[in-house]
């Protein structure tokens, strides 16, 4: 694929895309969307963002996800979109959902984390000014603060959106029973909660612990990460862990000591489920959360522009039988 010059995007790029709508919104997004974690930061290729970005939305995937501290270092995956955003997509800005989230450690002292009106408000100006942006279309609270009153963190959510700085309201991490006070409160103060994202994947189910239920009696989209667990529900690590694997990196969340022998087993068994319903183990993976009631959308991450073509053909086969339901029941239970 050639990236060099100007970008055109592909003409029939929202032809095989399906766009799902998020919770009791107006919002419609792609079913697969991409989330810049990793691979984006200030030690990564440019010319390598550039083509997943490119080629993402030839695919028809309209959402790029991002978070102050996305890298490293912290807040370089925001200046390598903002820098790709001014080349490549800034006529096509109305066509394009892209988010950002404060609540993470970001910068010293005690201003720079957690969940107060004074870190949100200052963390979001400081994104826009990285990537260019006059607003950003959803902003999250990025975790739970248990010492901020969830007044406070709630309400500079909505003086966000009241503000101009973000189009929609969003939490992350949330657990089922504060979700629902969120989700409450951001109603009471007129600016509805759009999405919350988790993670969620075969490999950790804590979602289904009420937190979807919650979500979808509140009318609220849901969008998981790391639907591919970082990787280990993929063919990468069958055989061991290759030289340049997310889990042989110093810098990864993918420790060596999550690749055990056990989930090795795990994953060989369910490889064989996606084998026999003709997709890589990846592709099911996306698939099986997509299948899941109240799920909107799978944040996947890439480091080459075939990974996002590989979870976007997951859309192809999104039904499962219910006998491989209760094999994969079976395996993860086991």
């Amino acid at each position: 694929m050639n990236i060099s010059g100007q970008y055109s995007p592909a003409p029939d790029r929202y032809d095989s895309m399906t766009y799902k709508r998020c919770g009791r919104s107006g919002l419609m997004l792609p079913a697969v969307s991409l989330g810049l974690w990793h691979n984006f930061g200030g030690v990564d290729s440019l010319e390598n963002a550039r083509a997943m970005l490119r080629r993402a939305f030839d695919l028809g995937i309209t959402h790029f996800d991002l978070a102050n501290n996305y890298g490293p270092p912290y807040g370089s995956a925001e200046k390598t979109f903002g820098r790709l955003f001014a080349q490549d997509f800034a006529p096509l800005r109305d066509e394009l959902i892209i988010s950002s989230k404060a609540g993470w450690d970001m910068w010293p002292g005690p201003y720079g984390d957690w969940g107060s009106r004074k870190y949100l408000v200052a963390s979001l100006d400081q994104s826009l000014e990285r990537m260019g942006l006059d607003y950003v279309d959803i902003f999250y609270h990025h975790r739970p603060d248990p010492e901020t009153p969830l007044e406070e963190t709630i309400g500079a959510l909505d003086f966000i959106v009241r503000s101009g700085r973000a189009l929609y309201a969003g939490i992350s991490m949330y657990p089922p029973d504060l979700t629902r006070r969120a989700v409450e409160m951001l109603r009471s103060l007129g600016t509805p909660c759009l999405i919350h994202q988790p993670n969620y994947s075969l490999l950790d189910r804590w979602v289904e612990d009420g937190l979807l239920e919650v979500l979808t009696d509140e009318g609220v989209g849901c969008i998981v990460f790391s639907p591919l667990a970082q990787g280990l529900l993929t063919d990468r690590y069958l055989d061991g862990i290759p030289e340049g694997s997310r889990a042989a990196r110093d810098d990864s969340y993918l420790s060596r000591s999550q690749v055990t022998d056990g989930v090795v087993a795990t994953v060989r068994r369910l490889n064989d489920v996606a084998a026999a319903r003709g997709q890589t183990m990846a592709q099911m993976a996306v698939a099986w959360v997509l299948h899941q009631s109240g799920v909107t959308s799978a944040l996947i991450g890439a480091s080459r522009p075939g990974q996002v073509e590989e979870a976007v053909a997951a859309l192809d086969h999104l039904e499962f039988a219910a006998d491989e339901l209760e094999t994969i029941d079976a395996v993860l239970g086991d």
